[in-house]
């Protein structure tokens, strides 16, 4: 059978998946049996104890199984369980599928500029401004519709959006077409979100998001835009997001790599590479990346709570993943799983594009509607529905990537790329794989450690360095830290977490409250951070109160105890003392000489710090740990 043949013999085919990758001259078609299951872990990857390939769509509600909150739309966890997979030539399926126009009526947002501009304002006041986390990503929909009286016309729409995405769209991760009764979904997404190949684990955030000038990019403007300071902070939290995500997964914690810049036919972003090992299930590990921080925000799960409370109606797929799970030579099973972003959906006769924007604490609101435009005009615009940048087109089309022709080449662009490295940990860009010899000379080998989460993942690199330093390390959730527990390990580290830590009506404050007020009765080791160094501080007679700008994502030079220190923050509150104060009680303070934020504080067998040192950002992080976890255990 020809590859017309094929193509054309879809219109037979209940469902199927056609899918190009980057770089690939083949487009893989994928058909089979369909089958919704409940959990990811239930996703059939077995079949009579042979391994199976399975094609999945995972919707965004399926994070409930992290214990997240989402509005529960019903849209189904869709597996294709694959019968035949079949690599096309990439020519020969686009000259094969349906090229005449599809035509949107009624288009627009679902959200007006002014409705959508609120929302901005008021999560950047009330939740960036409360401490509830360092950034979200709140959703819109363009919506339009097609003419259905043809008895195809969904699939006829999805075959046709797919050749003009394969035709205009470049610099996509996987360009797809997927169709199953009752949900269509045609997208180019420039994300691998998770891949797990040989038991490697790799993941990629994007983000900034440069909307190329009409006629094409100019080096003028690619410079501007990776100058700002809100596009480079915005990639480095979501960085850090996903190296907790990392941290967790991965036995060597991962590794950064980039910056790179991801370049589309109407958009530009920036994006690091992360990677470490890992001998998880895939199910499992797509179960605790879910998911991506670029479309959701951070931390993870206030993110949800935050995306619950300003999103009107259900995500749908949007942010969720398409995964692939292909049997490899092991005898397990290899994933590939980018974002579902840039994916226009279809059901009966509705179009709907979901796009979002990153809000951070010096978002402007109107900058952020323009970013939802543009994200729209992008996929809207690659489809074929709306006008196409010709002469963008014609330029993008004539620039040779290894020709220096395109702006991305210049040697000033590649300058300004690599010189925002000189800002990160090099703990986090070099190999994270400590061995046994490595961990048994560390300073603190033979200690344990347990790590209380108080709803903030930063714990499991903090962790991670933890085991660097030689202390076995287990991490609980603040629900589950009992004083039992706690008495039976040599160090405890109270964690970081969102919300105001004056708030007495939250049990998870109130419990981190009781656990440091415990180790501080018993007089046994404890290390506290961000929120729980508010909380020590408090403890310790120091007022607390808002910072009069967060510092959520910001880099500071901070004096700790007689050293300065690199470090990074994501804190809204701050516990202050008058200028010049060194003592707190039984407390040493290492405060701001000009504000008195306090920055450090350390007393028989505790000591705190507001920054995270666990972030990329924090250049001297694991030297400033290592001193603080010593005093504590010197008692």
């Amino acid at each position: 059978m020809t590859t017309a043949d094929r193509i054309r013999a879809l219109a037979d085919e209940t469902s199927f998946v056609l899918l190009a990758r980057e770089g690939s001259d083949t487009v893989e078609l994928l058909t089979g049996r369909i089958r919704d299951v409940e959990h990811l872990a239930d996703i059939p990857l077995d079949e009579g104890g042979t391994p199976r390939e399975v094609f999945a769509l995972v919707p965004y509600r399926q994070v409930r199984e992290r214990g997240f909150e989402a509005q529960d739309d019903g849209a189904p966890l869709r597996c294709l369980l694959v019968e035949e997979h079949l690599h096309l030539p990439a020519d020969e399926v686009r000259r094969a599928l349906p090229a005449d126009p599809i035509p949107l009526h009624d288009g627009g947002f679902d959200l007006s500029d002014d409705d959508y501009a609120a929302i901005v304002e008021r999560v950047i006041a009330d939740e960036i401004g409360r401490g509830e986390g360092a950034n979200f990503v709140i959703r819109r929909d363009y919506t339009a519709t097609i003419d259905t009286s043809s008895p195809d016309a969904e699939r006829t729409a999805a075959l046709t959006w797919f050749r003009a995405l394969l035709e205009h769209e470049r610099g996509a991760y996987w360009t797809f077409a997927v169709v199953t009764p009752g949900v269509i979904a045609v997208g180019a997404s420039p994300e691998a979100h998770v891949v797990a190949q040989g038991g490697v684990v790799t993941m990629n955030p994007i983000s900034g998001t440069f909307r190329h000038p009409v006629g094409g990019s100019t080096t003028a403007a690619l410079t501007e835009f990776l100058s700002s300071t809100k596009e480079t902070e915005e990639l480095f939290m979501v960085v850090d997001e996903e190296l907790k995500m990392m941290s967790a997964v991965c036995s060597d914690g991962g590794r950064i790599t980039g910056p790179h810049l991801k370049q589309m036919s109407r958009l530009t972003h920036t994006e690091y590479m992360l990677r470490g090992s890992s001998r998880l299930d895939p199910r499992e590990i797509l179960r605790e990346t879910m998911f991506a921080p670029t479309v959701t925000g951070s931390p993870m799960q206030n993110a949800c709570t935050v995306i619950r409370r300003h999103e009107s109606k259900p995500r749908g797929y949007y942010s969720g993943v398409a995964a692939l799970f292909t049997p490899n030579d092991a005898g397990g099973h290899d994933l590939d799983a980018p974002i579902l972003i840039r994916t226009v959906y279809l059901k009966d006769g509705a179009l709907s594009v979901p796009v979002g924007a990153t809000l951070v604490r010096h978002s402007d609101p109107a900058g952020e509607v323009g970013e939802t435009h543009g994200k729209a005009a992008g996929v809207l615009g690659a489809i074929g529905a709306i006008a196409r940048d010709a002469a963008a087109e014609a330029r993008e089309d004539a620039d040779d990537p290894g020709s220096g022709a395109s702006p991305a080449e210049d040697p000033r662009i590649q300058q300004l790329l690599t010189s925002r490295n000189a800002r990160l940990a090099e703990f986090w860009m070099n190999p994270q794989d400590a061995g046994t010899d490595t961990v048994a000379a560390a300073p603190f080998a033979g200690r344990t450690a347990v790590v209380v989460d108080a709803e903030d993942r930063f714990t499991t690199m903090l962790a991670h360095q933890l085991r660097h330093l030689g202390l076995d390390v287990r991490i609980l959730p603040w629900s589950a830290a009992d004083d039992h527990t706690i008495d039976a390990t040599d160090l405890l580290v109270a964690g970081p977490g969102p919300g105001d830590p004056r708030d007495a009506s939250s049990p998870r404050i109130a419990r981190m409250r009781a656990l440091v007020a415990h180790r501080r009765e018993t007089g046994q080791p404890l290390l506290a951070v961000c929120l729980s160094h508010q909380i020590l501080a408090d403890s310790l007679g120091i007022a607390l109160a808002p910072l009069r700008s967060p510092h959520q994502g910001l880099q500071k030079s901070v004096p700790v105890f007689g050293e300065d220190a690199s470090i990074g923050f994501y804190n809204t509150f701050t516990a202050a003392v008058e200028p010049g104060t060194t003592e707190a009680g039984v407390a040493e303070v290492s405060a701001d000489p000009d504000t008195g934020d306090v920055y450090a504080l350390r007393g028989p067998a505790f000591a705190s710090v507001q920054g995270h040192l666990e972030s990329i950002l924090s250049r001297d992080g694991m030297t400033t740990l290592q001193r603080l976890v010593a005093h504590a255990l010197e008692r």
